[in-house]
């Protein structure tokens, strides 16, 4: 009886997880192809020219260039190191690393696919508030010494080269669609083991992990609860980023999660916390010490996380204020028909075709033209384990999506 239970229970995560991804798939192939093209056309080069000093444009300009560029943790850290090895200001760079990790499209969509539009608007206004609570937190610290032995840590680098042609010639240009369809393979390279694991745990934590876990886990934790005291919401934005923490995965494969937690009856600010972890987790600690050296690290690690804390909580009671709070009704995402002919199958098929069709632009058709954008350097242990966990979820899922056919 134990083992048909536990059977039913794997069929049930494999097919969440799977259902998880055909719901999100549209949205990661719009927001990647978005990205990809605005990275071919708007150069690293153009963006760091106009960030050269500490002030709001500069500022707003990175939280801007942030916006329209790759969500990608590893992507968004290379950038910005760049930007400011390049002369950008040490602020603005950091403005461009969170809004490129919170304020960017494709996370959007995905956000307002499984947790709606409030979480939608909470991600974006959290993200202002973010980058405004770094800001405001660097210019009261004014970490000087720190910021120049960081610069003087960075080896210089040659410009990257010149790209001469006009908007309007690039956009009739094979080279640049070609180019386009190329950092479209590499978005998804950069992605698919963060997205393949994230997944599968959301399957497994939504068929296999009780609600009483998550209310140990998170205090006074309650489906359908709104009211909750400081101190509880603090546990809450303090807990959310230490579950991101384990689970290193990215911001992207996190929202099945997320939506999870909310589910389960976790805090409207605990799950804003958890979304907004994926620049605290170790992984980024450990990129940022190898640019910048550990003192540097850990100064963005305690600006980051203090953030965070402080623009959950803002959002949470001004919410609150305004009778803005979703509800969590205790109705699992997992329990939906994702596999329904509606306009998630439309739009999936739709968007395949124009996959098909970059991915045939950049791998085929414009195989021999060069195209290369630095990514930080990740751990080589780090990604054989993600590849092998990967692979082991691809094997778990098989199985799993076999077994529902065979139990049913």
């Amino acid at each position: 009886m134990e083992q048909t239970s536990f059977l039913r229970h794997w069929s049930d995560a494999a097919h969440t997880s799977v259902g998880f991804f055909w719901m999100a798939l549209w949205a990661f192939i719009l927001g990647y192809a978005i990205s990809s093209i605005i990275q071919i056309f708007v150069t690293e080069k153009r963006m760091q020219k106009t960030m050269g000093d500490a002030g709001g444009k500069s500022v707003f300009l990175g939280a801007f260039f942030g916006f329209i560029s790759s969500s990608c943790s590893f992507s968004a850290l290379a950038t910005s190191k760049s930007l400011f090895q390049k002369g950008a200001s040490f602020v603005s760079s950091i403005a461009f690393l969170l809004a490129s990790t919170n304020l960017v499209i494709e996370l959007g969509i995905i956000i307002s696919i499984f947790l709606g539009w409030q979480f939608l608007v909470g991600e974006y206004v959290g993200g202002i508030l973010l980058i405004l609570f770094s800001w405001l937190l660097i210019k009261l610290i004014n970490p000087t010494k720190l910021i120049q032995n960081a610069r003087n840590k960075l080896s210089d680098s040659k410009d990257e080269a010149g790209d001469d042609k006009s908007f309007n010639q690039k956009l009739t240009s094979e080279e640049s669609w070609a180019k386009v369809g190329k950092q479209y393979f590499m978005e998804w390279k950069m992605v698919w083991k963060d997205v393949t694991v994230g997944f599968t745990i959301a399957g497994i934590v939504s068929a296999f992990v009780p609600d009483s876990f998550f209310q140990t886990l998170f205090i006074n934790t309650g489906v359908g609860k709104q009211s909750y005291d400081f101190f509880t919401l603090l546990e809450h934005v303090i807990v959310g980023p230490v579950a991101a923490f384990l689970t290193f995965i990215g911001s992207m494969g996190n929202i099945p999660l997320a939506a999870l937690l909310f589910g389960k009856g976790v805090s409207f600010a605990g799950v804003i916390a958890f979304i907004f972890s994926d620049l605290v987790v170790f992984p980024v600690l450990r990129i940022n010490a190898k640019y910048y050296g550990w003192k540097m690290s850990f100064f963005i690690l305690f600006l980051l996380f203090t953030s965070l804390i402080g623009t959950s909580l803002i959002l949470h009671y001004g919410f609150e204020l305004f009778n803005l709070i979703p509800q969590s009704s205790g109705v699992s995402i997992a329990e939906n028909d994702h596999f329904a002919i509606d306009y998630t199958f439309y739009m999936n098929l739709g968007f395949l075709l124009i996959s098909g069709a970059l991915l045939y632009f950049g791998l085929i058709k414009g195989k021999d033209v060069m195209h290369h954008k630095e990514m930080a350097p990740k751990s080589p242990l780090l990604e054989k384990i993600l590849k092998w966990l990967a692979l082991t979820c691809y094997l778990w899922l098989a199985v799993g999506l076999l077994l529902k056919f065979v139990i049913e």
